[in-house]
């Protein structure tokens, strides 16, 4: 079962961690009971869920409708994107750098098939929900008659989908965090509205590069996490193998620590750590589908004159 799994890597990741084995921030694994599902957090400020037609898209006139690539029948046996890394051969997010702030997310009402290009290669299938937690992605990018998102349980990679099958969603929020820096800042319709000073991965650990979002929330399995709920986020360690074994299989994640003794530092095994009263604030706040990018830092701003 999906469940002992999971609590099998819980409950070596304590063993490690025990003999002083730093322990990967995401293993915010998604146990399905740990989570909601199907609700917001507590207090959390939730975009609403657009309930008209299901592509956001305008009507493609009849010269745009010929050059619509059709999908092509996706064959049943497919695999289903789930906690596990992401089937290869979708496509690399051609912006994974970009921190313009992602304003539209995807939510699949049923199982959709995803394809490497508009008209290309069904590879997989989206289903609504990923270990019982509703799956939000960001759009990146649109082309008539198709939208691409952030995959998840990948890193730095795309799905394009077309219409139908699944309904739009408004994001308001995005999460920057600058590598050499050690910051995290909080952005509001791309207007800052806090900073934090963060933990990052160790060499050879170290956070990911890119785009990725926000996948679920579960509540923290042991005190060392100062009792405060993780986010675990899409991407997944870009070094699988260089983890702890008893952390294989999981995700990068963002929660808080039982002290605040190491931030500023690389310690931990990808994963972006802050401090409890700050990650206390995103839960309530920031909803699941919002993009989170790591950058190495950010551009400075030039001087006027």
């Amino acid at each position: 079962m999906l469940f002992d799994r999971l609590t099998s890597r819980w409950t070596l990741g304590w063993l490690l961690a025990a003999l002083g084995v730093p322990l990967l921030l995401a293993t915010a694994l998604l146990v399905g009971a740990a989570f909601t599902r199907g609700a917001a957090p507590t207090g959390a400020a939730i975009a609403p869920v657009v309930t008209g037609p299901v592509a956001t898209e305008p009507a493609p006139t009849p010269a745009e409708s010929e050059s619509v690539p059709a999908a092509a029948p996706a064959p049943a046996g497919l695999p289903v994107v789930d906690y596990g890394p992401a089937p290869r051969g979708f496509p690399a997010d051609p912006e994974s750098a970009d921190t313009t702030p992602l304003t539209a997310g995807l939510a699949p009402a049923r199982k959709i098939a995803a394809y490497d290009a508009p008209g290309g290669r069904p590879l997989a299938f989206l289903a609504p929900t990923i270990s019982g937690v509703n799956l939000t992605m960001p759009v990146v990018d649109r082309r008539v008659g198709w939208t691409a998102v952030l995959l998840p349980s990948a890193n730095r990679r795309i799905a394009w989908l077309p219409a139908g099958g699944w309904t739009a969603v408004a994001l308001r929020d995005q999460l920057v965090v600058e590598r050499r820096t050690h910051r995290l800042t909080w952005y509001r319709d791309a207007r800052p509205v806090r900073s934090w000073q963060v933990s990052l991965g160790m060499p050879g650990q170290a956070t990911p590069l890119g785009r990725t979002f926000i996948l679920g929330r579960t509540p923290p399995p042991e005190a060392v996490y100062g009792g405060v709920d993780i986010f675990a986020l899409g991407a997944i360690p870009d070094d699988p193998d260089a983890v702890p074994t008893g952390l294989r299989g999981a995700h990068i994640g963002l929660h808080s620590w039982h002290n605040d003794d190491t931030l500023g530092e690389n310690v931990t095994n990808g994963c972006i750590r802050l401090t409890p009263s700050g990650q206390r604030q995103l839960l309530a706040e920031v909803r699941t589908g919002t993009s989170v990018v790591v950058v190495d830092q950010l551009p400075t701003p030039r001087a006027a004159g």
